[in-house]
């Protein structure tokens, strides 16, 4: 990485943090984007140079990875796993159902949860995945990607972490769901 790109990162780092803190602090609807830029130490258009979704982008990355790292799973799984298993495995292992979350995550996993304009921002990333799960959820079950089954269970592995993630129990809520997706409904 170039000087220029981690100069980037840097500033977007800074406002993450600031933006994390001023909405802990204060809450969500507390604060503007003129004061998270302040905190940060950057000019308004800066803030939106870096973040042009707006303030409930300010503690999310851009959201890319998100399902590269589900159909990872999928692809470098062991032989005889079934892709449920292989999503199972991969969404229990990160994020919010991490078995051993460190306390700042789990204070951004609430604060979002929390915050219905940042549980509404952070669904459209997951949901935003779609299409590149999809495909590989077709690649590996001789289905079209446009297939309605490839579709609807892309889409219901992209839910997990909206459905799930609000629940007292965020690991049982998510290990729940897959055993539906698993088995049916019985």
């Amino acid at each position: 990485m170039g000087r220029r790109e981690r100069k980037k990162a840097q500033t977007r780092q800074a406002l993450a943090d600031a933006a994390l803190r001023l909405f802990a602090e204060r809450g969500y609807d507390g604060v503007t984007v003129a004061q998270v830029a302040d905190a940060a130490d950057v000019s308004i258009a800066t803030l939106f140079a870096h973040v042009p979704d707006g303030k409930e982008a300010l503690i999310f990355d851009d959201g890319a990875g998100r399902a590269g790292w589900l159909a990872e799973a999928i692809r470098d799984r062991p032989e005889g796993q079934s892709v449920l298993e292989a999503l199972r495995r991969r969404m229990a292992s990160g994020g919010p159902f991490a078995p051993d979350l460190p306390e700042a995550m789990r204070r951004k996993r609430d604060l979002i949860v929390s915050t219905p304009a940042l549980r509404d921002y952070s669904r459209r990333l997951w949901i935003a995945g779609e299409a590149e799960l999809g495909e590989a959820i077709a690649a590996e079950s001789g289905r079209e990607p446009s297939d309605m089954r490839v579709r609807a269970l892309a889409r219901y592995v992209l839910e997990i972490p909206e459905l799930a993630g609000a629940e007292p129990d965020p690991p049982a809520a998510m290990h729940a769901v897959f055993d539906l997706l698993e088995s049916g409904v019985e």
